[in-house]
């Protein structure tokens, strides 16, 4: 098997990897983190200047046709460089809604402005009673006698929600509670009349929002898809989004464990290095073979939702993300571990890697809730 990138794949990843090694240094991200849009939007338009922004979509909408073998491309260089800029909840959640649903009026509308950076967005699918059940929504949209819809409801944790200009919120428009039909998708613009919002940064530096919809108004064309049946396109976005976490996990994890290779290289004790001593070698020899088996699996679960989703790649993906899970905290906490009390300070970078894997083993599914999963398929 062929695990070879192509001459364009090979540009993508040099060119990721000289912007991480030339603009975005730990001491640069610190204070990239402490701005008010928590990011950088100077970066953000790099991104849509070197056309990463449009790398998953299709060329008829503006963008370079992109697979899964791009996005874990892409997403590993972020993960070197903790990378805080929206590129998650914007391009692969909110705009894989729209490439996969959307109609060509309302990819004109909002994809266009993704592509080119002067449009952001955030999918906001997550209740609180929910866990990871996708279906479990108690966010209502009924039909309003003027053929659009009225919207009640609560989102959590919306990623990117403070600098979204839209939202795709799921809500159930018939059914009962946790019923796999009856979840449609619609678009809403994030500063519509009953919409209310509180703003937070997450304990990984990113931004989120809680959402309460009070009977806001939207016109018909703000539904995404057919109604009822926005359950298969939510699941193969965040199926997609985990594919995008886990392998910026596995651009993390590399980074840990070179860092705590070089650092046990000159780190003395007892009169020498403590990288000489066999059982630190066996530790940082585990921490190798955790990252590269998640690697493995990185690379399984990208071949097997670029070769078209369905049940095969839905298992490749949760394979992948139980062994982010296992290796990430393996390999976080080995590293914290090794470099001792310092690991966990804020002037070094081990422990915001450590808190980024932490919370990529929550997002969308823990370890055992993808046991599970991997079970039933």
């Amino acid at each position: 098997m062929d695990f070879s990138f192509s001459a364009e794949q090979t540009l993508l990843q040099d060119s990721i990897e000289k912007f991480i090694q030339k603009d975005y240094a730990f001491e640069a991200r610190q204070k990239i983190v402490k701005e008010e849009l928590g990011y950088s939007a100077s970066h953000w338009q790099t991104f849509a200047e070197l056309g990463w922004l449009g790398v998953p979509f299709d060329e008829a909408d503006g963008g370079f046709g992109g697979s899964a073998i791009e996005a874990i491309i892409m997403m590993e260089g972020f993960g070197k460089g903790l990378v805080v800029e929206p590129y998650v909840a914007t391009v692969v959640m909110a705009g894989g809604a729209l490439k996969v649903a959307a109609t060509a009026a309302q990819k004109e509308r909002y994809l266009a402005g993704v592509i080119d950076g002067s449009t952001q967005g955030a999918l906001a699918y997550a209740e609180p009673q929910g866990r990871f059940n996708l279906a479990d929504l108690t966010t209502q949209a009924a039909a309003a006698d003027s053929g659009g819809w009225v919207l009640n409801g609560y989102k959590a944790v919306v990623l990117n929600g403070p600098s979204a200009d839209f939202l795709i919120v799921s809500a159930r428009t018939s059914g009962d509670q946790r019923d796999v039909d009856g979840v449609s998708l619609f678009v809403v613009p994030a500063n519509a009349d009953g919409i209310s919002r509180r703003d937070y940064p997450t304990v990984d530096a990113f931004r989120a929002s809680e959402i309460t919809f009070d009977s806001v108004a939207l016109p018909a064309e703000s539904l995404l898809g057919a109604a009822g049946e926005g359950l298969g396109v939510i699941e193969q976005v965040i199926d997609e989004a985990i594919l995008a976490v886990g392998a910026e996990a596995v651009g993390c994890m590399e980074v840990l464990y070179k860092a705590t290779v070089e650092y046990c290289k000159t780190r003395e004790q007892f009169g020498q290095p403590i990288g000489k001593f066999q059982v630190l070698q066996h530790r940082m020899v585990d921490m190798f073979m955790e990252h590269e088996q998640a690697k493995s699996l990185m690379f399984m679960a990208a071949m097997r939702m670029a070769e078209g989703y369905g049940a095969e790649a839905k298992k490749a993906v949760s394979a992948f993300k139980v062994q982010v899970g296992k290796s990430g905290r393996f390999v976080g906490q080995s590293a914290v571990q090794l470099h001792g009390g310092m690991g966990m300070t804020e002037e070094l970078s081990i422990g915001h890697y450590f808190k980024r894997l932490t919370m990529i083993d929550t997002l969308f599914g823990n370890v055992d809730f993808h046991l599970k999963r991997f079970g039933a398929l």
